[in-house]
């Protein structure tokens, strides 16, 4: 078991265990960034999307 922080997508506090509130815990981290990313182009258009 690895010992990592985690994050409850149902209240959205933050633990060390793989369920909180009887729901599955996320990685609260982003993805790292790759120069060579080939979803790039539609997580800008998602994002733009998102603003308007």
């Amino acid at each position: 078991m690895a010992r990592r922080i985690l994050k409850c997508v149902n209240c959205g506090s933050y633990t060390m265990k793989e369920e909180h509130c009887s729901k599955k815990t996320i990685n609260p981290k982003p993805a790292k960034y790759s120069p060579e990313d080939k979803y790039q182009e539609y997580r800008l258009k998602y994002k733009n999307l998102a603003k308007v």
